[in-house]
């Protein structure tokens, strides 16, 4: 009788055991499916976990090309971070660029410049740059800094230049005497003609390629008369453009060889383009365009392709009427990767290289001035797959971000400057 007992409760230890571990396969099996953004590395984010970050109805009823090129699920940041004011009181900023040394330098619209360490505290304001126009979206714009600074102290800079019958986008290059706190040897090395008279859409980005050639985003300033020529080759408005450091045309150019085109041209059929940046992981150009009444877009620029503005848009007119045949489609024009209705006026932009936080390696970051935030978005083989608001509580108009050193770097119209890193 005992044996019998205790061959029934062995039995029963067994039968609770084998329960045990098929219980322990089946949840090792089911949690990877069930696990939040908020506890997955960069990479393999679940983004169906969490709704859109864009609440807003749209302004129109335009269906995407493909799923996911607007309104992606939205992710949320796990890693502690921490947000620091560390400098205040920017007079009409634009830019703000990581020298080589790990200095920031910014740029004011009003027509000078700031190097601020990475603390925060003014080293030295630069002064002596060329007349420009100083009102609506013109001014000093943005800056870069010659692959050989260390040596030479070359800078090029883009500003709204005077230029009859009105005014224009041009970049000049430099040579820095930071002790001095001036520019010296100044010379103007490309115009993005032709000149209009209107105070808006100058662009304008610079960014260097591996090979020394510069990147320069030109917009085609509002007006009608430059919307057009935004499609025309011939016109340097509404165009990125790929020129040398004297401001030739770079090698290679798509329509170097074109009759009548601009040789500097690159791609063109932009509205806005003022964020500009390479992706450290594929090495390939991004560009954030403002669109009008909805249409914002991110887009990967390819030489010589065509970007579809004003033929193709996913916005409407400011007073809500059509743009022209109200398509957003069309053969032999690109598709944005990614696109905002209603808008966020994405400015600068900076992908985050960085290990400090996993999560953000190789994520594209955009600050938005109408949005009032900093947008973050997962970029998968050149996808979005998620999307998260940073800084909403600032309240602020985002106005350019800056990667450097395992920080983002983020400058707002208010003038403040704010350092986001790893808590």
């Amino acid at each position: 009788m005992c044996k019998q007992l205790h061959r029934t409760i062995n039995q029963k230890s067994m039968l609770q055991k084998k329960l045990f571990f098929l219980l322990l396969i089946i949840i090792s099996f089911y949690l990877p499916a069930c696990t939040s953004p908020e506890n997955t590395v960069a990479g393999n984010s679940d983004t169906s976990s969490l709704p859109t970050v864009e609440t807003e109805k749209p302004n129109s009823d335009y269906k995407p090309a493909f799923k996911g090129q607007t309104r992606i699920g939205g992710v949320k940041t796990t890693t502690a971070y921490k947000v620091e004011k560390i400098a205040e009181k920017i007079k009409s900023p634009f830019a703000v660029v990581a020298m080589p040394d790990g200095r920031l330098m910014v740029t004011s619209k009003s027509g000078y410049m700031e190097i601020y360490d990475t603390a925060g505290a003014l080293v030295k304001k630069i002064t002596g740059f060329p007349k420009l126009v100083f009102a609506g979206q013109g001014g000093l714009l943005d800056v870069a800094f010659d692959p050989a600074f260390a040596n030479n102290k070359t800078m090029y800079f883009s500003f709204s230049e005077p230029y009859p019958p009105g005014n224009l986008t041009a970049v000049a290059k430099a040579t820095l005497n930071e002790v001095a706190g001036t520019v010296e040897n100044t010379v103007v090395i490309f115009r993005a003609t032709p000149a209009l008279n209107s105070n808006l859409h100058f662009g304008s980005r610079l960014v260097f390629d591996k090979d020394g050639n510069l990147f320069v985003t030109a917009g085609e300033r509002s007006i009608l008369e430059g919307r057009v020529q935004a499609q025309k080759l011939e016109a340097g408005l509404g165009k990125i453009f790929k020129i040398t450091t004297d401001g030739k045309p770079a090698a290679g150019n798509p329509f170097i060889n074109t009759a009548g085109a601009m040789p500097e041209i690159f791609s063109y059929g932009h509205r806005n383009p003022q964020g500009l940046e390479i992706n450290p992981s594929t090495g390939e150009l991004w560009e954030a365009e403002f669109g009008p009444r909805g249409g914002d877009e991110i887009n990967i620029i390819h030489a010589g392709k065509n970007y579809g503005w004003p033929a193709i848009t996913y916005g409407i007119e400011y007073g809500g009427d059509k743009i022209g045949d109200s398509i957003q489609q069309q053969d032999g024009m690109e598709q944005p990767i990614y696109y905002w209705d209603p808008v966020i006026s994405p400015s600068g932009i900076a992908f985050y290289n960085g290990n400090a936080i996993p999560e953000w390696k190789n994520n594209l970051f955009i600050s938005s001035l109408s949005g009032q935030h900093i947008d973050r978005l997962v970029i998968e083989n050149n996808k979005v797959t998620g999307e998260e608001r940073l800084l909403v509580d600032k309240k602020e108009r985002f106005r350019d971000i800056a990667y450097y050193n395992e920080k983002l770097y983020a400058l707002s119209d208010g003038g403040n400057l704010y350092c986001i890193s790893k808590k």
